[in-house]
């Protein structure tokens, strides 16, 4: 089980954003975003939050929960 939960993540998210437009209305952005960032981890890219899990891709939701790193638009 993924923990935060995606409802507790997107709300978090959201809560951080300025505008309407920016607020995330899809579940895959998260998926797409933490999916992005396990593969930076895995390439050596350092863990930004200070609980280190052992698989990359628990520290990257861990990292977008936390606030230590965005979900940016491509628009």
């Amino acid at each position: 089980m993924l923990h935060p939960s995606y409802t507790d993540l997107m709300t978090t998210i959201n809560e951080r954003m300025t505008s309407d437009e920016e607020k995330l209305k899809s579940r895959y952005s998260i998926v797409i975003a933490s999916s992005k960032r396990a593969r930076e981890i895995i390439a050596g890219d350092d863990v930004l939050t200070e609980e280190i899990y052992t698989k990359p891709l628990s520290n990257a939701v861990n990292e977008l929960f936390e606030g230590k790193i965005d979900i940016v638009s491509n628009n």
